[in-house]
């Protein structure tokens, strides 16, 4: 985990594209599009139904490593309306053991319209937290610190000839964007137009590696 001054706090980035407040004793993720492999099998496109395992795993190897007490998601959490309908009973046992073990908020996003219940847990539009924001997507100008998901940023760049890509945070003063913690999840170049508007002035793509944290202005 690689520290960020983010306001008046400290943040600390997972490698795993998390985020750990330890004031606040709580796991930030992002995206997690649980159930988007049945989604697309239901419509023609076989995929390995693993994804929500996957993904879940993540999660709780995050909250046993960081001993988190409570868990924000950050919107679209299942791929589609009746995705938390479709979880096959081993993921279904360990999202039951997750939310039974931490105080689980679910922020809704765009894929979440449409879901009856979020299995365990409690369900929010956005939440605020030591004064920052909780948000599925960034109210651009809100001057207010704010940690959202939504755009699921990755970095890509030309190294040598080699073009590299790879999941990425981005932030600014008062905006952090976690990349999506999905297992089957896309990505939308960190530089794009839509992401530095939502961020703001400052914009940079965030990736910690190691015990540092790299930094990459976007213009």
């Amino acid at each position: 985990m690689v520290p960020l001054s983010f306001g008046t706090t400290e943040l600390l980035l997972r490698s795993d594209r998390a985020v750990y407040w330890p004031r606040e004793r709580t796991l930030f993720v992002a995206d997690l599009h649980l159930e988007k492999a049945s989604f697309f099998a239901s419509h023609g496109q076989p995929l390995p139904p693993y994804d929500s395992r996957a993904t879940l795993e993540r999660v709780a190897r995050a909250v046993e490593e960081t001993r988190a007490e409570r868990v924000v998601t950050l919107g679209d959490n299942f791929h589609d309306s009746a995705g938390s309908t479709r979880l096959e009973e081993h993921a279904a046992g360990m999202l039951h053991a997750l939310t039974r073990a931490v105080d689980w908020v679910w922020i809704t996003g765009n894929h979440d319209i449409g879901v009856a219940a979020m299995p365990g847990g409690r369900r929010v539009a956005q939440a605020q937290i030591g004064g920052i924001w909780l948000r599925h997507e960034a109210q651009a100008g809100d001057p207010d610190p704010e940690i959202s998901g939504h755009f699921h940023p990755k970095l890509r760049l030309s190294l040598r000839g080699r073009h590299v890509s790879r999941r990425c945070f981005v932030g600014s003063a008062t905006k952090l964007i976690l990349p999506a913690l999905g297992a089957l999840t896309g990505g939308l170049d960190a530089g794009h137009g839509e992401i530095r508007r939502a961020v703001g002035p400052g914009a940079a793509a965030l990736v910690p590696v190691a015990d540092r944290l790299l930094r990459f202005p976007l213009s």
